[in-house]
């Protein structure tokens, strides 16, 4: 029995799967995507002190023992709204904010852990920021003591880099700078 070569989609192929968006679909917007975290004091230091990203909003489930950090993006504190209910409605109209999700108790439970997708089975792999300079970015990560799963000229994918946050998830760390000399 022959084997078929494996290989990724022809353009045709792409263009055929790819359909034009249902008018129906013009407002949505990818709004957050979620992780789940061991120990919110680490986890916010790292995305706001060395990502550099803001804490949007912060909610509280008591009855399920549970909290949600929206972070993203953002220029300045003064951008974002004071009173906490438009605040809330602003935080849920942000593009591409990052839900982390603590169930209370894990940060003083020894063996909660959470897949990062990237080990079997294998599944999500990563988030991405773009960042101007990669080496830059990666010099400053390395001096703050960030754990690096690839640096920018290791392997066949130079000028990119892949650190872990506190809870071993994946970020890739790009510039799109380094895109368009390719």
């Amino acid at each position: 029995m022959a084997t078929e070569e494996v290989k990724g989609l022809t353009p045709d192929e792409i263009t055929a799967a790819c359909k034009e968006p249902d008018p129906s679909t013009q407002e949505f917007i990818f709004q957050q995507t979620m992780y789940r975290i061991k120990d919110p004091k680490k986890s916010l230091d790292f995305y706001t002190r060395i990502l550099g990203m803001r804490l949007f909003k912060d909610l509280h489930f008591p009855a399920m023992k549970f909290s949600l950090y929206f972070l993203g993006f953002q220029p300045n504190e003064g951008e974002m709204p004071n009173d906490p209910n438009e605040r809330t409605f602003w935080t849920f109209n942000q593009k591409a904010t990052l839900e982390l999700t603590h169930n209370w108790g894990t940060e003083n439970d020894a063996n909660a852990a959470y897949h990062n997708g990237n080990s079997d089975p294998r599944g999500f792999g990563h988030i991405g920021i773009n960042v101007p300079d990669v080496d830059e970015a990666c010099k400053r990560f390395e001096e703050l003591g960030v754990e690096f799963v690839k640096k920018p000229n290791d392997g066949k994918m130079k000028g990119l880099a892949f650190i872990k946050d506190p809870d071993g998830y994946w970020i890739e760390v790009l510039s799109a700078n380094n895109m368009k000399k390719s």
